[in-house]
């Protein structure tokens, strides 16, 4: 089965033009802005998966943050088709992009949730 994590982290920094992986890096400060793509849940069955996923945005403004974090979602709910070894068959915001508190005052950090609906291609 795919990984969701291995399938939409380098989907969204195609399409975005930002950098994007499963977990931070050491120089977070020094990588911004940044997208964090995190399988957080969610269920498989036979056929399909349905991960339950985590998408932060890190960046060095609040609004920088915002934006990055809106233009995430207006690209995942309308996601459908092949993406890399997978086949998505839907994408549904659980919780939309929200305020995050992270340990450095100079990152700025918007979570958000979504459920994947994919296969293998």
């Amino acid at each position: 089965m795919a990984d969701v994590e291995a399938v939409i982290a380098p989907w969204l920094e195609a399409r975005l033009g930002v950098f994007a992986a499963a977990e931070t890096p050491a120089d977070l400060e020094d990588a911004l802005p940044m997208i964090r793509v995190e399988r957080i849940g969610g269920s498989d069955d036979r056929f399909s998966l349905h991960p339950r996923i985590a998408v932060d945005v890190f960046a060095a403004t609040a609004d920088g943050a915002r934006t990055l974090s809106e233009q995430i979602r207006e690209a995942l709910v309308f996601l459908n088709g092949p993406v890399g070894v997978a086949v998505v068959r839907s994408v549904r915001c659980d919780v939309g992009p929200t305020r995050q508190p992270w340990g450095n005052e100079a990152i700025h950090r918007r979570g958000a949730t979504y459920t994947v609906s994919l296969r293998s291609a």
